[in-house]
């Protein structure tokens, strides 16, 4: 009978499920402040299309193959739970200064592919710091 089992199981192809998906960070500040007001100003930035993560070149649009893992949904109707989920990988609620969601974007604070899109006394800045102290 084991022999039976054996030579069954040996002709079932292993299935790849593939990389396993990153979990939500742990940080998790209010949502609704995040689609409100971090997504249009912060992520979207129309009025300033120039800042904006995901507008002209895509570079974190994850329909336009946008690059790293912080890769936004923005197709009608936009996920916000998922994108929510994907920004809060790049937040520090202990130090919110300290977020690579913040930092990587800034002027002068750590190395990103897409340039300097704001400074600490842009709206931005105070935009982004002011969603964790809800």
């Amino acid at each position: 009978m084991l022999a039976a089992v054996t030579l069954v199981m040996a002709g079932c192809p292993t299935v790849d499920l593939g990389e396993e998906p990153v979990a939500p960070g742990a940080c998790r500040p209010d949502p609704a402040y995040f689609e409100s007001v971090i997504w249009p100003e912060f992520i979207e930035a129309n009025s300033e299309p120039a800042r904006s993560c995901i507008a002209a070149s895509g570079c974190h649009d994850s329909e336009n193959n946008g690059r790293s893992s912080l890769r936004f949904q923005t197709r009608a109707p936009l996920n916000f739970q998922l994108n929510y989920d994907i920004m809060t990988r790049f937040l520090n609620c202990a130090t919110p200064e300290a977020s690579t969601a913040l930092t990587k974007p800034e002027s002068g604070v750590a190395p990103h592919g897409g340039g300097d899109l704001f400074d600490s006394t842009n709206a931005a800045h105070t935009t982004f710091l002011d969603w964790f102290a809800l």
